[in-house]
């Protein structure tokens, strides 16, 4: 089976397009979507099976699903990935390899039985793994595994024997077997962190490969050359002696290299493996994976959050990896490898690194990305990265503020055909993007700006003005009937914010800055800094680690058990807590700082109430913003009494909250622009809805 598309690449890149065999399958390119989650899984299908068909499309040889549960005893409620527990599970399954071969890719299916991972709270099956130990979830649920018997064994070999022909049933044409990340089960009896057994199936690490080299012998029966076989697993647990290191993985491919038909390599935990650009750079699993291709005969896939096709090239050329695995970089940009054959290198939408996608998978909500607003919309919107729908009248759209929400209309806008006017108050496009970019670890969210400042650039039909802050008079002045305010928002210096919903008592002189304030280049008075965090996502932290570094006596304080507490969510907040201790950073949770005074602030414990002080000189408050929407209120005025056609508030002018819900509500604007819009009491967009069962007991 193959697919080739048309067309010459660039020939610096030429070597990404080359066809590559796995096995019985020729994949058409060196470009594979590795498995990845999507907070959708068995509740959205329809919507999943359309995220990946737009992957397909824009390139990518092979397509994946995210792993999927084998069986019951393999649940890992909460989250919501893909099931094949029996046959009702198949209609799903298909569409969604349906849709990625009809965007023109193989499907490939990650199997999963998910093991000491599984704490089965939906289920309520009894967990498995190699030993008596509590499961190893994200949830410390109070579920321990028993140890697989002989009979428990040979159940789960069947179990996966049986997920591998119903998977050929549904169209797939490459089956995972998943030993990766900590999650899949069989990666529990290769490590011997979790591996204690003194029978046939512990001990050595023969032994220990014993489940893995049985369950590749059965996929491979099973699937009997009609579909190809992949094995994903970790290379390094990152625990030295106690988990799996270089000498197991050389081990385990000098024994078992040529059963599958391809291996995917990953580090052993997902916090590792999906690093953020605040902690570590492009291509940084390279020194764990180095080598590992000559000990094989067979095609390597990896990954290392990719956006430069030049450090791919170099990846197959110096015989690291056969193909260039993607996560991150196709949600970015499902249209990257097309972008590259054509030589549209400057249109890619680069990963920044934030991992605001995997929050969907931490949140059990659809999917979405900082980059691509149309991320997780393509089924329930209508939305597509790359095409949107012809303007729909000749009117003339002025956009007040250039900040990401500002930008991303403007450029949408522009794509579809219409005569805009962006206007920036300040010198510099971005707003919170440039600021923002320009703090410790935070570089590479510059892309924001970059990919939408280059795309407008090309659009003749697209006026920048910088420097240009519009009044209402102004507006009115130059004509304009249709306004689009993006005026960004504001942090609140009373300490307003989750804890505090009313002013706190701030002594008059008592030194109060905001995240504003450093980024426009104010710094403390005096040497001792208390940073007070009550926004609790990223940059409270970020704003501790600027002031430590530049020698600032710091102390954070948060009413959170962690700092940065929402960043579990972008599987950060340990190597934030890490980070800021390693600095000297003093790091003061569960309190919240209940006053304001010269030289000091009062903290409350969050749990007693009990008071204490703390030497503060500055205080930072990373609080909540208030939208700065004067603007918008005297336009929505005009728009009442008849005198401007429409106005809207869009990003942060609306409600502050991350850049990609500004970057998505600026699309959003842009997509509905013009459109016969229902009332609100319809619901904006398609859903699928559980099917009722049949009967009901007694």
């Amino acid at each position: 089976m193959s697919n080739s598309p048309a067309g010459t690449p660039p020939a610096p890149y030429d070597i990404l397009f080359q066809p590559v065999a796995i096995g019985p399958l020729v994949a058409r390119n060196r470009f594979f979507q590795v498995p990845h989650c999507n907070g959708m899984g068995y509740r959205d299908p329809s919507a999943e099976a359309a995220m990946r068909k737009v992957k397909a499309e824009g390139g990518w040889a092979v397509v994946s699903t995210e792993q999927v549960e084998i069986h019951p005893t393999s649940d890992i409620t909460p989250f919501i990935e893909l099931r094949i527990w029996d046959d009702q599970d198949l209609p799903a399954l298909a569409r969604i390899a349906g849709a990625i071969h009809e965007g023109g890719a193989l499907a490939a299916i990650e199997l999963c039985h998910n093991g000491l991972n599984s704490p089965n709270l939906y289920s309520r099956e009894t967990a498995l793994g190699p030993h008596h130990l509590p499961v190893a979830s994200y949830g410390y649920d109070p579920v321990q595994a028993r140890m697989m018997s002989k009979q428990d064994l040979a159940d789960l070999r069947r179990w996966h024997r049986t997920a591998v022909t119903r998977s050929m049933s549904a169209g797939y044409d490459l089956i995972y077997v998943y030993a990766g990340h900590g999650f899949g089960g069989i990666e529990h009896f290769l490590s011997p962190r979790y591996n204690q057994r003194t029978d046939e199936y512990g001990g050595s690490a023969r032994n220990r490969m014993r489940l893995l080299r049985e369950i590749l012998q059965d996929t491979l029966e099973a699937a009997d050359g009609r579909a190809a076989v992949a094995c994903r697993i970790s290379v390094d647990e990152g625990l030295g002696q106690a988990g799996l290191g270089r000498g197991d993985i050389e081990g385990i491919l000098g024994e078992l290299g040529e059963l599958p038909d391809l291996w995917d390599f990953v580090l052993g935990t997902w916090e590792a493996d999906s690093n953020t650009s605040r902690f570590g750079p492009e291509g940084e699993q390279e020194q764990y994976v180095a080598g590992l291709k000559q000990l094989t005969s067979k095609p390597v896939v990896g990954v290392g959050r990719f956006t430069s096709p030049d450090v791919m090239v170099r990846q197959i050329k110096s015989g690291i990896l056969d193909l260039i695995g993607a996560a991150r970089p196709s949600i970015a940009d499902p249209f990257l490898p097309e972008k590259i054959r054509t030589g549209r290198m400057e249109t890619i939408r680069e990963c920044i690194g934030c991992n605001i996608c995997v929050s969907g998978d931490f949140t059990n909500a659809p999917i979405r990305c900082t980059q691509n607003p149309s991320m997780g919309e393509e089924f329930r919107r209508g939305w597509h990265p790359e095409r949107i729908r012809v303007r729909g009248s000749d009117a003339r759209i002025l956009v007040a503020g250039a900040g990401p929400a500002g930008l991303e209309a403007a450029r949408a806008l522009g794509v579809r055909g219409y005569d805009v006017v962006l206007a920036e108050a300040t010198r510099e496009l971005g707003g919170r993007v440039a600021r923002e970019s320009r703090l410790p670890g935070l570089a590479a969210w510059v892309r924001v700006l970059d990919y939408r400042q280059q795309a407008l650039g090309t659009m003749p039909n697209v006026e920048v003005y910088r420097e240009s802050r519009m009044s209402a008079d102004d507006i009115a002045e130059f004509g304009f009937q249709h306004v689009a305010v993006a005026t960004g928002a504001t942090w609140r210096r009373d300490g307003v914010a989750r804890w505090h919903t009313q002013p706190i008592p701030i002594e008059s002189g008592a030194g109060v800055l905001t995240p504003d304030d450093l980024m426009a280049g104010r710094r403390p008075s005096g040497s001792r800094v208390v940073v007070y965090d009550d926004d609790h996502y990223y940059l409270g932290g970020v704003v501790a680690e600027l002031l430590r570094g530049e020698g600032f006596e710091v102390e954070i304080i948060t009413p959170a058990v962690q700092v940065s507490a929402w960043t579990v969510n972008t599987m950060e907040v340990g190597k934030i807590q890490r980070r800021l201790l390693l600095a000297g950073v003093t790091l003061r949770t569960s309190a919240a700082v209940t006053a304001v005074g010269a030289g000091k602030v009062t903290v409350a414990s969050t749990y007693t109430g009990q008071l204490s002080e703390a030497a503060a000189d500055s205080v930072i408050l990373v609080t909540a913003r208030l939208p700065d929407e004067e603007l918008f209120l005297d336009l929505l005025a005009r728009h009442e009494r008849g005198e401007i056609a429409s106005v809207r508030a869009i990003g942060d002018a609306w409600a502050p909250g991350t850049i990609a819900a500004a970057v998505w509500s600026g699309r959003r604007f842009a997509e509905e622009f013009d459109a016969d819009l229902p009332s609100n009491d319809v619901v904006p967009f398609r859903r699928e809805v559980t099917q009722l069962h049949a009967d009901l007991p007694g």
